[in-house]
């Protein structure tokens, strides 16, 4: 239009009148004005509005009455109202202050949140590993049964004797038979208590002690566990054919299992690197032929005091996992406290006990009221002086004066070791 001028500060340009008269009604765009020969005309509008000489209102960007309902699709609705992200705290006046968490704890809480995806923790760094099992263990991932197994194998894995280094599992046959699988992923443990599992010659777990995973147990006690000389067999085998297995063994506890027999004090021979050894409460007598050939053997000397190592004083589970051990200890005492102890056993055992129980709860064999202590150890190099007292007598010649001693008996042929394997051995050997 001539004119008009529609650039002037405070207004905005005007469009042609028929795009706004013909398609929109005239008030949807709010009230607009142009300057025409010095005075101010509404253009859309009722002819007699005059413009306001004061403060002009604010227009408004949707009418009156519009409202946004904000849906979110199944998939995407989280369970719960997420505060992880932000972390609370007070200051020094009371008020409290929100602030982020850092990119790093977001990572770690993401990955924690996912750690049955992950692939290896191989290469990851130690300082961070540690951070990110705590994660793990505050989402009660360990705890779950859909992740637990999972997850230990990927720690253990990458980090072995870190994430358990020592586990006691004394007494606690429940935990064991309903946690096994996750007690067999750890890899790297250096001292293991099955005291009073119960766990005879045929279980799984008893196996899983040959394998390569603990072959760097130091100590290991299985004490009443109803073992007898075929379970020895089956746990030395890797160790005397194939050297695979427990040959790093140093502390042995095998006491009350009244099944093991002279017979099977062979089998321990190949534990060359064996310091301490525990048979009291056997089928052994203190004077047989097989204590005598285990002391030759071994360097063993019978111990005049009871050894520390086999008090139990200082068997702990430490690493780690060691809180992921005391939550399963804690959900299976409240499950003992609804079954009473007759039935436990039923359960645990089966039909066919692997050892018959008495109504005072001991072994139906001859019962052993004060068991004979049966402890030996090798003497330290300060007992070099003991020690030729107590050879001596056991037929241990010396050769010259200042030179080590030798002992009496013929050194075995080279060929003796092929003549140990028996047919039993074979097929213990076939299962690995």
């Amino acid at each position: 239009m001539p004119g008009t001028s529609s650039d002037q500060p405070g207004f905005s340009d005007c469009p042609p009148m028929s795009s706004h008269t013909s398609t929109r009604p005239a008030f949807e765009f709010g009230p607009i004005y142009v300057r025409e020969k010095g005075q101010l005309r509404l253009l859309n509008g009722a002819p007699n509005l005059k413009p306001s000489t004061g403060k002009s209102k604010s227009l408004r960007l949707f009418q009156k009455g519009f409202t946004v309902k904000l849906c979110i699709e199944d998939g995407d609705k989280p369970s719960a109202c997420r505060t992880d992200h932000i972390v609370f705290t007070y200051t020094k006046e009371g008020n409290l202050r929100y602030s982020p968490k850092s990119l790093f704890d977001l990572v770690l809480g993401f990955i924690a949140d996912n750690i049955q995806h992950v692939d290896s923790l191989i290469g990851f760094p130690e300082q961070v590993a540690e951070k990110l099992f705590i994660a793990v263990e505050a989402r009660k991932k360990f705890i779950d049964p859909d992740t637990s197994t999972k997850a230990l194998f990927k720690f253990s894995e990458a980090y072995g004797s870190l994430v358990l280094h020592s586990l006691c599992l004394r007494n606690r046959f429940l935990m064991v038979s309903e946690k096994l699988e996750e007690i067999q992923s750890f890899r790297g443990l250096m001292s293991l208590d099955l005291s009073s599992c119960k766990l005879g010659d045929e279980h799984e777990l008893l196996i899983h002690l040959t394998s390569e995973t603990l072959a760097s147990l130091v100590c290991l006690f299985l004490k009443d566990n109803g073992l007898s000389d075929a379970g020895l067999q089956k746990m030395t085998a890797p160790v005397r054919v194939v050297k695979r297995g427990l040959g790093n063994l140093e502390v042995l506890d095998l006491s009350d299992n009244p099944r093991i027999s002279e017979h099977g004090m062979q089998y321990l021979c190949c534990f060359s690197k064996l310091k301490a050894l525990d048979i009291s409460g056997t089928g052994v007598m203190p004077n047989c032929s097989s204590v005598q050939m285990i002391q030759n053997k071994l360097s063993f000397h019978p111990a005049g005091e009871p050894l520390e190592a086999f008090k139990h004083t200082c068997c702990r589970t430490e690493g780690w996992a060691e809180q992921v051990v005391h939550q399963w200890e804690r959900v299976s005492v409240r499950q003992r406290e609804n079954i009473s102890g007759r039935t436990v056993a039923q359960r645990f055992y089966g039909i066919n006990k692997l050892i018959n129980v008495g109504t005072d709860g001991l072994s139906n064999t001859v019962q052993i009221n004060e068991p004979i202590r049966m402890q030996f150890h090798r003497k330290t190099s300060k007992d070099h002086h003991v020690q030729s007292t107590v050879t001596s007598a056991l037929g241990i010649t010396k050769r010259s004066s200042g030179q080590t001693e030798v002992t009496g008996c013929p050194s075995l042929p080279v060929k003796r070791k092929h003549t140990e394997l028996s047919l039993n051995d074979w097929d213990i050997l076939n299962c690995y």
